[in-house]
């Protein structure tokens, strides 16, 4: 089971990009994902997290500006940010907590991460 995390790349200040994270292997159920993010000199820290009953949590930081979304049938959650500010650069990092099959057992799992570059 592993997440593949894409869509990072260099944007302008105000612009937009979407990151996708792909949860794959013998899956059971997915209960919550989400993203991270950490800036060179910084801690990891949460951005947003939607549940499988599609609840979501967002950072203050980023609330009102990127949106988090999933697709249970993909087993694949979307991080779409828009207005981007150069305090967003940062590596960002997808996570689930998820249940594998055929032996059921829960797992947390870190996707590799995708870097976003916000600059001029």
């Amino acid at each position: 089971v592993q997440l593949q995390a894409s869509g990072g790349g260099l944007v302008q200040p105000g612009g937009s990009l979407r990151l996708s994270c792909a949860a794959s292997g013998s899956i059971f159920s997915i209960n919550t994902m989400g993203w991270y993010r950490q800036a060179p000199g910084k801690q990891r820290e949460l951005v947003a997290t939607i549940t499988s009953d599609g609840f979501t949590f967002y950072a203050d930081s980023v609330r009102g500006r990127f949106t988090i979304s999933s697709d249970n049938a993909k087993n694949t959650v979307y991080l779409q940010m828009n207005g981007l500010n150069p305090e967003d650069t940062a590596a960002y990092y997808c996570n689930a907590d998820l249940a594998t099959m055929p032996k059921y057992r829960r797992l947390e799992l870190w996707g590799q991460g995708t870097l976003v570059t916000v600059s001029s």
